[in-house]
């Protein structure tokens, strides 16, 4: 009869256990998934530690005719692109497209959204700063990036992995892809979106506030 009661007493405190232990985990709100890291990776056996591939550094011209450079970037997750503003197939969705998400984070100052041109000779400061106007942009959470055609295809190719032909960013290189990079924090790129189609960029503002739960995990 003594186990028959211990029994019972299990099945009656076996749901309250189940649910303290779901209470304890929502307070710690632990993201429910990570996102994975992109780009070649490096052991370093030392230290028993992976190296993800990282943004390198940088310097470019914003809307504002401002320098941009990784200290702009320093502790904040963002969205990069590379299109230019007389494009009339790809370009005009994708900028629509992140101003979805530009709305989605507004005024948010964890988050960033760059967008390289890949026509600097046209693209201007004040060209950028039209463009950046005509998507409804009005505070610096979206910025324009204009400068050297050069340093944008290297950043492209090398840096955000968005075009991986070959080219050194002369007269007849050219780059034109609808992809975004998502980079985290710590400038690791966190995933890739098609910036033409609506599904995948619903699935880029998911994983940004996965990203953002995840820091904010890690810095309790």
């Amino acid at each position: 009869m003594k186990s028959k009661g211990c029994y019972y007493w299990f099945l009656i405190l076996l749901p309250l256990i189940f649910v303290v232990w779901f209470f304890i985990n929502k307070s710690d709100q632990k993201p429910l998934r990570a996102l994975p890291y992109f780009g070649k990776k490096k052991y370093n056996v030392t230290f028993s530690d992976t190296t993800y591939h990282t943004v390198k550094p940088f310097c470019f011209k914003n809307q504002f005719n401002e320098n941009v450079t990784e200290q702009t970037i320093a502790g904040k997750i963002y969205v990069t692109d590379f299109f230019f503003t007389t494009c009339e197939s790809i370009c005009p969705i994708m900028s629509a497209e992140l101003e979805r998400v530009y709305k989605a984070f507004y005024n948010n100052p964890n988050f960033l959204i760059l967008s390289h041109t890949v026509e600097p000779e046209v693209d201007s400061v004040p060209v950028m700063l039209k463009y950046a106007k005509l998507n409804g942009v009005n505070n610096k959470q979206w910025l324009f990036l204009t400068g050297s055609k050069k340093a944008l295809y290297t950043m492209a190719r090398t840096s955000y992995l968005l075009n991986n032909e070959v080219g050194n960013g002369d007269e007849d290189d050219f780059i034109h892809t609808q992809n975004f990079a998502l980079v985290d924090y710590d400038k690791h790129l966190r995933g890739f979106y098609d910036g033409t189609d609506s599904a995948e960029v619903s699935r880029l503002i998911i994983d940004i506030n996965l990203l953002l739960k995840e820091y904010e995990y890690k810095n309790k």
